[in-house]
C-alpha cells in the first residue's frame, strides 16, 4: 500500500513577526516575544488535532546572539519562564519536549531547566514538540561533519561508509523525520538557515500572519493548502505513487 503523501507527519515553523506585532501595538519588542511564547503550546495542540506527530519551532538561532544584549537576555529569561510555566500543561496534554541546536551554548539556568523539562516529558505520547535553540542549519551540518571525521579517525567508520543515510544519523536529533511542510509567518520569503539538510524536499507555505496571531485556524489553512499539492521528490508526476516510493529519510 502506498503512503498517504497528503498527510503531514512533521511540521516545521519559522516563528517570525513577534517584534512587528509589538511595534504595531506600541509595545516593547519583549512583549511581542512574550505573546509569541503563548502561541507555542497552542500550535502544538493544534498540530496534534491535525494528526501531526512532530512540530519543530525555530525559537532562537545562532545569529540571534547578534541582537542587543537587552533583547537576548529578555529572550533567555522568557524561555526559562516558559519552561517553568508550561510544564504542567505539557504533562497534561502528553507533549514530549525535545531540543536541537548547540544547547551547551545556552546560559546554565536555561540549559538546566530545558534538560529537566525534556526529562519530565520524555514519556509523553501526545506529540513531539522540538525547540530549535542556539540553532543554525549550517552549524548542524558542520557539527555532524566534525563528529563523522572524529569517528573516521577513531576507526569507528570508514570514509567509504559515509553516505546520506549515515550522515543523517549524526544530525542533532536523528529520530526526527524530515519535515513534510515548512511554514514561515510574517511574509518573509526565506528559510533563514533553518533545517538546511532536512528541508530538501519539504513543501513551503508562507503567510503574512505574524506569529503571535497564528492560531489553529491558520494552521488548518496551511494544512489544507499542503493537501492540495503533488509532492514529486525530484521525480515526474505520479512516479512516486506508481513506484510506492516514500519520502527520503535520515536513516533512523
Amino acid at each position: 500500500m502506498s503512503k498517504d503523501r497528503s498527510a503531514i507527519r512533521h511540521l516545521a515553523i519559522i516563528m517570525d513577526g513577534n517584534g512587528r506585532w509589538a511595534e504595531r501595538r506600541g509595545l516593547p519588542r519583549t512583549e511581542g516575544h512574550r505573546a509569541g511564547a503563548e502561541t507555542v503550546l497552542e500550535a502544538a495542540e493544534g498540530a496534534r488535532e491535525l494528526g501531526i506527530e512532530y512540530l519543530t519551532l525555530y525559537a532562537f538561532s545562532t545569529e540571534n546572539w547578534k541582537r542587543s544584549p537587552l533583547e537576548v537576555n529578555a529572550l533567555m529569561n522568557l524561555l526559562a519562564e516558559f519552561l517553568d510555566a508550561k510544564l504542567p500543561r505539557m504533562l497534561e496534554k502528553g507533549v514530549r519536549l525535545r531540543a536541537i541546536g548547540r544547547i551547551d551554548g545556552l546560559p546554565a539556568k536555561v540549559r538546566n531547566k530545558l534538560r529537566a523539562v525534556i526529562a519530565a516529558t520524555a514519556a509523553g505520547t501526545g506529540g513531539t514538540l522540538t525547540l530549535a535553540l542556539n540553532y543554525g542549519g549550517r552549524a548542524e551540518i558542520a557539527d555532524a561533519a566534525r563528529r563523522i571525521a572524529s569517528d573516521v579517525k577513531a576507526g569507528k567508520i570508514t570514509p567509504g561508509a559515509v553516505d546520506e543515510k549515515l550522515f543523517g544519523r549524526y544530525l542533532y536529533d536523528p529520530e526526527l523525520p524530515d519535515p513534510d511542510l515548512l511554514i514561515r509567518t510574517s511574509g518573509e520569503m526565506r528559510i533563514s538557515n533553518f533545517l538546511l539538510w532536512e528541508l530538501a524536499y519539504s513543501e513551503l507555505y508562507v503567510t503574512d500572519v505574524l506569529w503571535p496571531d497564528f492560531d489553529r485556524e491558520e494552521m488548518r489553512r496551511a494544512a489544507a493548502a499542503f493537501g492540495k499539492r503533488e509532492r514529486r521528490f525530484g521525480g515526474r508526476p505520479g512516479a512516486a505513487t506508481e513506484n510506492n516510493a516514500t519520502q527520503p529519510t535520515k536513516g533512523v
